[in-house]
């Protein structure tokens, strides 16, 4: 543990920004494979897992979870997969 009363705040704030992030990729990789699944199965609903899993992706890269360059490929499979269903 550190000694520095700065060096104690960091990691306090590491701590709290790694749970979020922690949390915000499990969610995003949830509905990625739930929007997968759903054009594999060619299920009804697949265009709205598509737009959920979209917004998802489109939220971490918002709170600089995702790079830019991830986020578009990420979309763009999801989007050639629909298309493709």
């Amino acid at each position: 543990m550190p000694n520095i009363k700065s060096a104690k705040k960091r990691v306090l704030v590491i701590a709290k920004k790694t749970a979020r992030n922690k949390a915000i990729n499990s969610a995003l990789k949830t509905e990625i494979k739930k929007a997968n699944l759903a054009v594999e199965n060619n299920a009804e609903n697949k265009a709205e897992a598509i737009r959920v899993a979209i917004k998802k992706i489109d939220q971490a890269a918002a709170k600089g979870i995702m790079h830019k360059n991830t986020v578009a490929r990420k979309k763009s499979a999801l989007a050639k997969k629909l298309n493709e269903a």
